[in-house]
């Protein structure tokens, strides 16, 4: 972020009152319904809602870290994690928008209802009986038959939807796990129905969903590709800006545990810390896909040569995905970030390799300690953000690759000397030991598929269990120094008590769960459960 940036007094005022909409929620199913080889007109209008949606939710960042509790919004580096959220809000709002011309809007409308896409390029007010039609059809999977990108098992439209929870009627319903401040649930009471229905029509998103279906196989004018692409370098440019988030709000923490003299994060900041790692979770997963989409969308000339070599049927855009992806998405069943066939076998051996190697420039070792790979069946696959899984499975290995060599070096160093009274500990080669295997079991089951990381790592003690799920609990004497340069950034999660908390906000976003138990003096058990069936929401406040 430039140094010249202020927040200024009108800004905030903006804001504030984007912090009142209620955000719109996505689904995993409408993510993918782009399919492998999205559509520029279906991209165009995901633009637009994307620029709607995005600067709602930055807004309540904004909101949520100037209440930040206990003084931790007075810290410096809150303030500047505050001030990125407050400069992408006005970039994505002060964003030209497109100008859309009479034979545009015809295309954009000739496989949709005119008067609900009219509405959507015009900016026009709709009455609620429209809006309830037009969210109910976002909900109703019938009309994705046709659509090769999509596992009609997931189709109970993926991370959104929960059914005892939601009603159409009340947009103001929220789910009762989330979490939310007893200000926010004591405004939410009193609020009359009619206000809460007003403030909601005046939401930006209101009624309107990601996806749109377009024509396939269509040359789109310039401006689509024009507006998509001042979409994405935006989108570029405000996700590299927050890849230094987590540090730098790390950072903020350790500047109120001096000022605070404490070394244990205190539960509000902790409860304040979920929630608002969760909601950058949404807020990258969706700022992730759509640049991911931007990448896969078909060129004119890529259109063209699709149209005369397969004519205008729906299988021709995914059987010439490859060369669509811009290098981004190789396979058929990508669909942006989303593996619609997610090999559960293939992520688990790839965070393996990258944590073994992690660990053995680490300590030195030609060969880590063996992590043997059980599966109940060969092949495992369901929908899923690879990016996700892995990160999920390498944080959990990196742990208990270090509990079992740092718990039984000392161990077989002993076993040796007292075997050969002649060596001395220090002249003992970390390579001449041999530690107990680590098991990763993967298991299908009819609602979630389940990870096992079993270690002999020696285990935690039954009253530090609790602390692991605090942020910046760790047992690592001395911690690498944070950097938070955004120029040459790398997300310093290890040493820091990041990597637990972080991956279970990752688990728990697509309805699953990450679990602990602990045999003090043996080892730990980490189970990873995915959610299988994808029916949880989406953890919007």
């Amino acid at each position: 972020m430039s140094t010249s940036w202020k927040l200024t007094s009108q800004l905030r005022e903006k804001i504030l009152q984007y912090a009142n909409y209620k955000q719109t929620s996505i689904s995993l199913r409408q993510m993918v319904q782009f399919g492998p080889n999205p559509s520029p007109g279906s991209i165009f209008l995901a633009s637009q809602f994307i620029v709607e949606e995005l600067p709602i939710r930055l807004a309540l960042k904004v909101k949520d870290l100037e209440n930040s509790p206990l003084g931790l919004s007075k810290q410096p580096s809150t303030i500047t994690v505050k001030n990125w959220y407050a400069q992408s809000f006005q970039e994505l709002t002060e964003l030209p928008k497109p100008h859309i011309s009479e034979s545009l809007k015809a295309l954009l409308t000739s496989n949709l209802n005119a008067s609900s896409t009219n509405d959507y390029l015009n900016g026009g007010n709709k009455n609620h009986t429209d809006e309830n039609k037009i969210l109910e059809k976002s909900l109703d999977a019938s009309d994705d038959s046709t659509n090769p990108a999509i596992n009609n098992y997931f189709s109970d439209d993926g991370i959104v939807v929960r059914k005892h929870h939601h009603h159409l009627n009340n947009p103001s319903i929220v789910n009762p796990s989330s979490s939310i401040t007893t200000e926010t649930a004591t405004s939410s009471s009193s609020t009359t129905s009619h206000s809460s229905s007003k403030l909601r029509s005046e939401s930006p998103t209101f009624g309107k969903t990601y996806y749109t279906s377009c024509p396939a196989n269509i040359v789109w004018p310039k401006e689509v590709y024009d507006y998509n692409k001042s979409v994405f370098d935006a989108l570029t440019k405000i996700k590299k800006r927050h890849d230094a988030t987590v540090a730098t709000m790390a950072r903020g923490v350790i500047e109120w545990k001096e000022q605070n003299k404490t070394v244990l994060v205190n539960a509000d900041i902790q409860n304040f810390l979920d929630r608002f790692y969760m909601s950058r979770i949404g807020i990258r997963m969706l700022i992730g896909q759509h640049i991911a989409l931007n990448q896969a969308q078909a060129s004119p000339t890529k259109q063209r040569i699709s149209t005369f070599l397969n004519g205008n049927g729906q299988k021709s855009s995914s059987q010439s995905n490859g060369a669509a992806a811009g290098g981004y998405n190789n396979k058929l069943n990508y669909v942006g970030v989303i593996c619609t066939d997610c090999n559960v076998g293939d992520i688990a051996e790839d965070a393996i390799e990258t944590a073994k190697y992690v660990c053995e420039d680490y300590y030195g070792l030609f060969e880590g300690p063996e992590i043997q790979l059980i599966m109940a069946k060969e092949d495992i696959s369901f929908m899923y953000v690879p990016g996700h899984l892995i990160h999920m499975l390498f944080e959990t290995l990196k742990n208990s690759l270090r509990a079992s060599i740092e718990f039984h070096t000392p161990k077989l160093k002993a076993k040796m000397i007292q075997e050969d009274p002649t060596l001395k500990e220090e002249s003992i080669d970390i390579n001449d030991l041999t530690f107990p295997p680590i098991k990763v079991i993967i298991s299908e089951g009819i609602e979630d598929i389940c990870i096992k990381i079993s270690d002999e790592g020696g285990g935690i003690p039954r009253s530090e269990v609790p602390l692991i799920w605090t942020y910046l609990y760790t047992t690592v004497s001395e911690t690498p120094e944070l950097d938070s340069n955004q120029n040459s950034f790398k997300a310093p999660m290890a040493g820091f008590g990041y990597g637990l908390p972080i991956s279970r906000l990752y688990a728990q976003y697509f309805g699953g769960d990450l679990k602990l138990i602990s045999m003090d003096g043996y080892g730990t058990d980490v189970y990873l459960h995915l959610n299988r069936l994808s029916s949880s929401s989406e953890p919007l406040p």
